[in-house]
């Protein structure tokens, strides 16, 4: 619950909290990064301002989300787990939102999107550009 407060706070958890959660909760640093790494939820690298999150559950994928994730490479030049240069996004693959009925759905600072095709993708991601 602690490494989940803390992603919470920063977005990501940064290696001083990480140390930190060490030497508070007396465990090696080791079994910290043990848990981090483990966990898919746990993120060791800043978030995007716009955290893009495309689903890739069985649904999903079955209906286009690779492509989606193929467009968004194209238009943002950035793969999975990776942030754009200007921070404005980050792109991550999750699996099942449970909104299957939508396929396919991606996220974008937990805003749904669903019955996506790659044509709305310009318009939906202008949607957040700053």
């Amino acid at each position: 619950m602690v490494l989940h407060k803390v992603q919470e706070h920063f977005g990501y958890i940064p290696r001083e909290a990480a140390i930190k959660v060490a030497e508070l909760l007396a465990v090696p640093l080791a079994k910290i990064y043990g848990v981090i790494t483990f966990y898919h939820f746990f993120k060791l690298k800043e978030p995007g301002l716009h955290k893009i999150q495309v689903c890739l559950g069985t649904a999903c994928y079955l209906k286009g989300s690779q492509d989606i994730i193929d467009e968004i490479e194209t238009l943002l030049g950035i793969g999975v787990n990776q942030v754009t240069d200007d921070r404005q996004f980050s792109m991550e693959a999750v699996r099942c939102v449970g909104c299957c009925g939508l396929a396919p759905v991606i996220l974008i600072d937990g805003e749904v999107f669903g019955k996506v095709s790659t044509d709305q993708m310009p318009e939906i991601i202008a949607k957040f550009h700053r």
